[in-house]
């Protein structure tokens, strides 16, 4: 099969790679689509996964076209999304329901090859059977909104409140759409992107700025979030927490990335700063709202290419260029 391949730091290759086999409880996904995330620019660096070469991508949906000896639950044809994350559910954090904290934690495309392929295997367990409305290239969306779902499960809902979004590429767009549902007196979003932030007042959003100065909101916001992992970013969302309000670090930053904090001001506001990893029990959840049609696709997805042009889908990502980038085996 075709696959791209992270070879080494900052070299990436699309070749010819031996087909997955199942285990007796995988089975093998055809991909229809795979999504590009910032993750996959921490890989080209070098810094998320234990070994390279790899082959990336985490965000992907599919056809079973094959099922290992012991799978009784899936046959092929079914058409599936599926959730990356490998847990060991045998350490102290699966075993106190904190599985995305586990001490062996892995995940399909980041530790062991993932979707940026024609074929990719993965456990039976992490497959979602989708229903028949879902196009099938837009199900790859799902894994990101998973994400999101997680980020709003780490927070106190508040009815009512004033939210400011660092970020409207996917994830912060995807935390737009949340805030919405979740009864958000006022969602407003920062981006240096200006092309970004006509997409997420497309999306309904109540004011957008290239600077949280241009806000006339001087006692802050009760929910500030991260979704860029910028430290110029964090730094200034963490000085907008209103009093009593909550900071949540949901964008990926770079391992040596530093801000500094205000210990007085936390204590003196009870300002609250929490973080949100990846995803935990929130990939069915996501599933079913994607089926309610909580996300446009056909806004969220901005280029498809094909999985030869992978280094230049990665290229675009880094660049700001378009929302979700796909690549299409």
């Amino acid at each position: 099969m075709r696959a791209a391949v992270i070879k080494s730091v900052h070299e990436v290759e699309v070749m010819t790679v031996e087909d997955p086999t199942p285990g007796p409880r995988d089975v093998v996904v055809e991909v229809a689509a795979c999504g590009i995330c910032g993750t996959d620019l921490h890989i080209l660096e070098g810094e998320f996964a234990p070994a390279l070469p790899i082959i990336p991508g985490h965000e992907f949906a599919g056809t079973i076209v094959a099922v290992g000896s012991d799978v009784t639950e899936l046959v092929t044809g079914q058409r599936v999304a599926v959730d990356p994350s490998l847990y060991c559910n045998e350490c102290h954090y699966c075993r106190i329901g904190r599985n995305n904290l586990c001490e062996r934690w892995n995940a399909i495309g980041v530790s062991v090859p993932g979707g940026a392929a024609q074929f990719a295997l993965a456990p039976q367990g992490n497959c979602v059977v989708l229903p028949e409305h879902i196009r099938l290239r837009d199900a790859a969306l799902i894994e990101p909104l998973s994400c999101a779902v997680r980020g709003y499960d780490v927070l106190t809902s508040q009815l009512g409140s004033h939210v400011l979004i660092y970020g409207s590429g996917t994830m912060g767009l995807m935390m737009l759409q949340l805030a919405k549902r979740t009864g958000a007196a006022s969602v407003d979003m920062i981006d240096l992107n200006t092309e970004r932030l006509k997409t997420a007042a497309t999306l309904g959003c109540s004011a957008t700025a290239s600077s949280a100065d241009e806000f006339d909101r001087p006692r802050g916001w009760e929910l500030v979030v991260d979704a860029t992992g910028v430290g110029a970013a964090i730094q200034d969302g963490l000085s907008r927490v209103a009093p009593g309000g909550t900071f949540l670090q949901f964008g990926v930053s770079s391992y040596d990335t530093r801000v500094t904090i205000e210990p007085y001001r936390i204590y003196n506001k009870e300002i609250t700063i929490t973080g949100s990893m990846a995803v935990l029990h929130s990939y069915e959840r996501a599933a079913d709202l994607f089926a309610t049609g909580i996300l446009d696709a056909d806004i969220f997805i901005s280029d498809r290419l094909p999985l030869e042009d992978y280094a230049q889908a990665l290229e675009r990502f880094r660049q700001g260029i378009g929302r979700k980038i796909q690549v299409v085996p």
